[in-house]
């Protein structure tokens, strides 16, 4: 199917050619290679206009005879004359393209504003109030139509000398704009609509202390756009994330669709009623090569993956539209730390969902080279830079481009032919440029949601069906687990060397706490059915009769209140049918829903300290202990480090697990990674020195390790200032410590770069950063003793995240406590919907 879809686009693209001579006369050119394809190139976009539009684009026969006559006499001029005639050349391919009814047919919208200030990553363009980038806004700008057709100025619609306006939609009818603007630095981004003609401005959401962006229309006339309500930070950094929220026309009855762990942005609407929309979200895999394509239904149900989920480069698949009439979809590939712009392209997902196959093209040409090859950065030399791109058609494209001067973007107007030219461009920048006129309203898509806020239903055909199960016998998988990963709430200032800008420190290597929300039966055909409440972030393991991971998902997905969705197996091929799409219904779908069994109790976070360590105490501390031949090879004491503790730097140093951590983007072969794969597995079965763990307890090590081993339960802290946002002591103390021990505390926190366990503070004379000191009385082990009992001193007074008795600090509360608001107004607004009643936003939220 992938071949004979790619060779159809290739035919379609030589007839194209063919048909504007691009082919039979390439031979008989005699001026230089770049002028000539760019005259074959007009020719092709003239004739295809011609047949498109016919007495629309009444100046076709014209311009050819004009492009005749200049390809005629710059074959035979001299160096002197040339450069006049490629300017007429210019002038008449600038004539001949803006006559294209998509393009002077209606005018052109578009937004007037500088680049966003570089930041942290493609998603940071926010700067909302009260946050760590807040001081990256510059205001300045207005939204503008300018009419192609006509010789004039661009009109101004609505303008802010001190604000920002961005992401405009044009209604179906044409007759009014959706967009969002930020008055000022102290307010934040709100939705707006105005009139085509720029009269009867209103504004639609007004909750201080959240950002609302990329809005658009959907067929019922209601409004999806992304938001910052449920307030969240990116889990390798510090900025705000956003997620995708819906509301009535008139701004009432605003509710949560979108549940990722990151951020949902620059949504699109779908032919069929869908919305596509681009999505960073990772568990248990890096940061930077985690943002792909995903679409949803308009009330927030079947989340599915549609291109890039598991392609390291680009690092960001951004505002992507369907090109009309085509499976096709036009995008730009960015990276990861850089603003929303890169390449031009187009995807086909016919071809496949990840990888070079069904990237069909982009601009520039050389940039297709790129996908799939370095890292998450590896489209940040590309240039020129595209943004902000909107098909016409399946054969021109409007956005912004770079102009060469510095990073000012223009509005352009590209095509499959070769062509790319300049239409309009004015200071500081143009941006998001869009026929200001009516377009074609896609059917709905009825919802169902009931906005009861209880379960939604899973299902798996088979969960032996798959493109990474090799080695998974049928009847091995006996039961699936579903866990959830949380969103990071909270975020503390120094960074300790931990996988990206990793504050507060979590784990080892990877971002994300963990809770068990419990494990169903599989059946013997492979099959399950199974609740799982609503509005959680989950993602779905398989175990073998051991409890044992086999298999694991990398990426999460929620179920909405009523919801029923599911897949074909895991990792299974999406664009393939079910192999057992004649046969009966699966079993599990042949009775009731399971429900979920707890794993030992109701629902909790799981915590390193509390449900691994006291195996160790238990079974291994009496030998593999400070100064014992035992602890010498691998240390179990549960000494707390100014990050974690003693066993867990040693476990994960010395590899005795072979957890994941933020792994690669790639899908991973069942049993590669995990409890099977571990050396303290294996060891523990051999009953290494007859320690005999009980069920339970051999379970807990097993289930820990296939969590992708975590050690905190939570985000908040009681040291945001302090090293990792875990040391009890301060960054003065720290450095001195180091000055006294020669101990690079903070370069070896990392763990890439880690040189074991250096203190303790359950013990601090067994630190083992004192063990350079021979003698008890040197002033500086006694200075270096003293840090450390300070430390373990101030842990008694202000427990940590992995202590009983821990309480966050004050500005942890406090984003805590704005979290629970916002979650209050949600319920609230879902009871309005369940009611039939309508709640707006206030001044006051």
């Amino acid at each position: 199917m992938s071949k004979s879809i790619r060779q159809v686009y290739t035919l379609t693209l030589i007839a194209l050619l063919l048909v504007g001579g691009m082919v039979g006369r390439a031979a008989a050119v005699r001026n230089s290679a770049p002028v000539k394809e760019k005259q074959l190139a007009l020719r092709a976009a003239i004739k295809d206009l011609m047949t498109t539009f016919g007495d629309r684009y009444p100046g076709g026969r014209g311009y050819l005879t004009k492009l005749s006559d200049i390809e005629r006499r710059i074959d035979k001029a001299g160096q002197t004359d040339t450069a006049k005639i490629e300017a007429e050349f210019v002038n008449l391919q600038r004539e001949a393209l803006i006559a294209n009814p998509l393009v002077s047919g209606q005018p052109i919208l578009f937004v007037v504003r500088q680049q966003y200030q570089a930041d942290h990553h493609n998603t940071a363009t926010i700067f909302k109030t009260g946050e760590i980038n807040t001081n990256s806004f510059h205001g300045g700008g207005a939204l503008k139509t300018i009419d192609l057709a006509k010789v004039g100025d661009a009109k101004t619609l609505i303008e802010s000398a001190e604000g920002v306006v961005r992401d405009p939609e044009v209604h179906f009818d044409g007759e009014k704009i959706i967009f969002s603007m930020r008055r000022n630095i102290r307010d934040d981004y709100h939705i707006y609509e105005i009139n085509a003609d720029g009269t009867g401005i209103r504004q639609l959401t007004s909750a201080p202390g959240t950002a609302d962006f990329d809005p658009l229309y959907l067929p019922d006339e209601s409004i999806v756009f992304s938001s910052t309500r449920e307030p969240k930070y990116c889990m390798c950094n510090r900025h705000i994330m956003g997620n995708l929220f819906r509301m009535d026309a008139d701004g009432a009855n605003i509710h949560q669709i979108g549940k990722s762990t990151l951020h949902e942005g620059h949504g699109a609407l779908m032919p069929d009623g869908r919305i596509l929309y681009d999505r960073w979200e990772y568990v248990d895999r890096n940061f930077g090569d985690a943002q792909g394509l995903w679409t949803v239904n308009p009330d927030g149900t079947n989340h599915a993956v549609y291109w890039g989920n598991n392609t390291r480069s680009p690092g960001g698949v951004i505002d992507a539209c369907v090109i009309p009439g085509t499976q096709r979809v036009l995008c730009i590939f960015g990276s990861c730390h850089d603003r929303p712009w890169g390449a031009l392209t187009i995807i086909d997902r016919r071809l496949g969902i990840d990888g070079r196959e069904p990237v069909i093209r982009t601009w520039p040409a050389d940039a297709i080279e790129r996908v799939g090859k370095g890292n998450y950065d590896a489209f940040l030399s590309v240039k020129p830079k595209y943004e902000d791109p909107y098909p016409l058609n399946d054969k021109y494209f409007l956005c912004s481009r770079m102009t060469g001067r510095g990073e000012q973007m223009g509005i352009y107007l590209v095509d499959v032919f070769g062509n790319e030219i300049l239409l309009h461009v004015e200071e500081p920048g143009c941006y998001d440029p869009m026929p200001l006129g009516p377009r074609p309203r896609p059917q709905g898509i009825p919802s169902r949601r009931d906005f009861e806020n209880k379960q939604g239903y899973f299902y798996v055909v088979n969960v032996y069906e798959g493109t990474h199960m090799k080695g998974a016998e049928p009847g091995t998988i006996k039961y699936l687990r579903v866990v959830e990963s949380s969103e990071k709430r909270f975020w503390t200032h120094p960074a300790w060397g931990g996988q990206g800008v990793h504050c507060p420190a979590m784990n080892w290597h990877s971002f994300e706490n963990k809770r068990i929300l419990g494990t169903v039966p599989v059946a013997e055909d492979g099959s399950a059915y199974f609740e799982v409440p609503s509005d959680k972030f989950v993602y779905f393991q398989l175990l073998d009769e051991n409890k044992m991971m086999v298999q694991s998902m990398r990426s999460g997905t929620i179920v909405q209140s009523g919801e029923t969705t599911g897949c074909v197996g895991c990792h299974e091929n999406r664009l393939g049918a079910p192999a057992q799409l004649n046969r009966k219904i699966p079993m599990a779908l042949q009775r009731p829903p399971s429900k979920l069994r707890g794993w030992r109790g109701k629902p909790r976070l799981f915590n390193y300290i509390k449900d691994v360590q006291p195996i160790f105490d238990k079974h291994c501390v009496s030998c593999h202990d400070y100064n014992k031949d035992g602890g010498r090879k691998l240390n179990l004491a549960g000494d707390r480090t100014n990050t974690f503790n003693t066993s867990y730097n040693e476990l994960w140093r010395k590899k005795y697990i072979k957890s994941i951590g933020a792994g690669p983007a790639e899908i991973q072969q069942a049993y590669s990674w995990g409890s099977h794969a571990s050396k303290l597995i294996k060891v523990i079965r051999g009953e290494h020195n007859d320690v005999k763990l009980t069920k339970a307890e051999f379970e807990t090590i097993v289930t820990w390790i296939d969590l992708n081993g975590p050690y905190y339960p939570r985000y908040d802290s009681a040291y945001p200032d302090n090293l990792a946002g875990r040391s009890p002591l301060n960054n003065k103390q720290i450095e001195r410590l180091s000055e006294l021990t020669g101990i690079p505390f903070v370069k070896l926190a990392a763990h890439n770069n880690n040189s074991g366990p250096q203190l303790s503070f359950d013990r601090p004379h067994l630190s083992p950063c004192l063990a350079k000191f021979k003698d008890a009385g040197n002033p500086k082990y006694i200075e270096a003793l003293a840090i450390i009992c300070a430390g373990s001193r101030m842990l008694q007074e202000r427990p940590r995240a992995d202590m009983p008795g821990f309480q966050a600090c004050t500005v942890d509360r406090e984003r805590q406590q704005e979290y629970v608001m916002r979650q209050q107004i949600e319920l609230r607004n879902r009871r309005a919907i369940r009611q039939g009643q309508k709640l707006y936003d206030t001044h006051s939220q």
